[in-house]
């Protein structure tokens, strides 16, 4: 016989170990957390590569209601994951999680009211109700570069890394200029022999004012809570004021570009190098990053930035477009995650056989983000629509664990066999976060995982308050419901 919950949580990283923290708390639901892994984490569990951190301060990148105590302003991704280690612990999730448990799929049963989730060693689990917590940037993306399966020595995704590889005094190439790039190259800089770093574009680069929290300040903030909701609150407004230049006003955008280069060129010297990481879109089409040491590394004498577009890996390096090769001893890919399949690999059928994914074909698209029509009892955190270009993706989720928590209580209230949101619903909040697009950064032209095909199908196109205020409450007008 099928294991049979109330809830079943699909991943064990911040969404889902939130989603369980409020359910253990404030519900008497009989919930599981299955978890691909044998280790709670999530994106945070995955990407070790040298280097690897956050960048939003770590007092908003938490959850307002454990706080944490953080070495620095900026954390790391090993203190990170150490934090959520303590959810687990401080509020008891532990006999709520089945680690090692890979969904493969999930299909509802509409005669019994119920989703079969089914696990990859073939054992089924049935829930009432699903809520999934897979996040984005945990599938590495596979370089689409012709050869790349003969190069003769090590090579690896910058979240898959080789720590069993040590790379001191070798020549190494990085594939990418993203996030994990702007991470991972300075720290490889000063230990390699050699460094080629390929760049397809140029990215955005702004100060990150890190430091780390001197004994007096951890202190005060863990002694005086107000101090530190005033900090929150700080670093809150202070992404709401980048998020205007996203979503909202042309003139802080061309701030925060006069801003960049005055940073940029602060650090580059060289003209010709200042012309090759200078961006060819708009300011925050991509994601904006952050670091104090991207522009000196660059200009370090055993680096070298290469922007010839790379044509083939071949058994001993990397050619580009003009033909040069460059022979190295390892190649690291920072090229990016899978992030607008959201549920892939994870099958998902609803009423009347319908897969999610087919319908999603032609981009992501959700009611507010957390659930789909035609999918009863199916929530999602971190879901199309729900990431930001600025501030904390934490407090996104906060919104949405407090609306399907919600969603669940009104079902028990009410007794009812499922939800489904109203088709006609989701298609009006869709116009709208189109509607509101079209005035972002994000479709400008440029080429980012924000996108499908032109169409922003990832990202809030306004306020994160605004966000907060609309899953506030549970209108059960929004749904079909079906009585038990």
């Amino acid at each position: 016989m099928p294991e049979r919950y109330d809830v079943a949580i699909v991943g064990a990283g911040f969404g889902g170990l939130g989603m369980a923290i409020r359910l253990a708390r404030r519900s008497s639901a009989r919930f599981v957390v299955l978890e691909q892994a044998d280790r709670v984490g999530g994106t945070w569990r995955e990407n070790t590569y040298p280097g690897s951190g956050c960048d939003v301060p770590s007092h908003l990148y938490s959850f307002s209601f454990h706080p944490g105590r953080w070495p620095r302003v900026y954390s790391g991704q090993a203190d990170i994951l150490r934090y959520l280690e303590d959810l687990v612990e401080t509020y008891g999730l532990a006999p709520h999680l089945r680690l090692g448990a890979e969904v493969r799929s999930a299909s509802f049963d509409e005669a019994e009211g119920a989703w079969r989730v089914e696990l990859a060693g073939g054992e089924t689990v049935t829930a009432r109700a699903v809520v999934s917590s897979v996040g984005q940037l945990n599938r590495p993306a596979p370089p689409e570069i012709p050869g790349h399966e003969r190069f003769l020595g090590p090579s690896w995704h910058t979240a898959r890394w080789r720590h069993d590889c040590p790379l001191e005094g070798r020549r190494v190439a990085v594939i990418g200029t993203g996030a994990s790039a702007i991470q991972v190259v300075p720290e490889l800089a000063s230990r390699v022999e050699r460094l080629h770093v390929f760049q397809r574009s140029a990215p955005y680069v702004i100060p990150k004012p890190d430091r780390e929290y001197g004994p007096l300040a951890r202190a005060l903030y863990r002694h005086a809570p107000l101090l530190r909701r005033a900090d929150r609150l700080r670093i809150f407004l202070t992404g709401e004021l980048l998020g205007a230049a996203l979503v909202a006003s042309p003139a802080l955008r061309r701030t925060l570009e006069t801003r960049w280069r005055t940073f940029m060129e602060s650090q580059v010297a060289d003209a010709e190098l200042r012309a090759r990481v200078t961006p060819d879109y708009v300011v925050g089409c991509k994601r904006i990053l952050f670091s104090n040491d991207w522009y000196p590394t660059l200009q370090r004498p055993s680096v070298e930035l290469v922007t010839d577009a790379v044509a083939e890996i071949t058994e001993a390096g990397v050619r580009t477009a003009d033909g040069a090769e460059r022979e190295v001893d390892a190649i690291v890919y920072a090229t990016g995650f899978r992030t607008t399949g959201f549920l892939q690999p994870m099958g998902v059928t609803g009423l009347g056989g319908r897969d999610l994914h087919e319908a999603w074909r032609d981009g992501a698209q959700a009611y507010r983000g957390v659930v789909v029509s035609g999918f009863p009892n199916f929530f999602m955190l971190y879901g199309p629509n729900t990431n930001l270009g600025s501030n904390s993706i934490i407090y996104m989720l906060e919104a949405q664990i407090g609306y399907v928590e919600r969603a669940l209580a009104a079902m028990r209230r009410r007794q009812l066999r499922w939800l489904d949101v109203r088709a006609e619903v989701q298609a009006d909040f869709n116009r709208w976060v189109e509607a509101l697009s079209g005035r972002t950064v994000w479709e400008t032209g440029c080429h980012s995982w924000y996108t499908t095909g032109g169409r922003n199908t990832n990202n809030w196109p306004t306020f994160p308050i605004r966000y907060r205020r609309q899953l506030s409450r549970f209108d059960l007008g929004d749904y079909v419901a079906e009585p038990a």
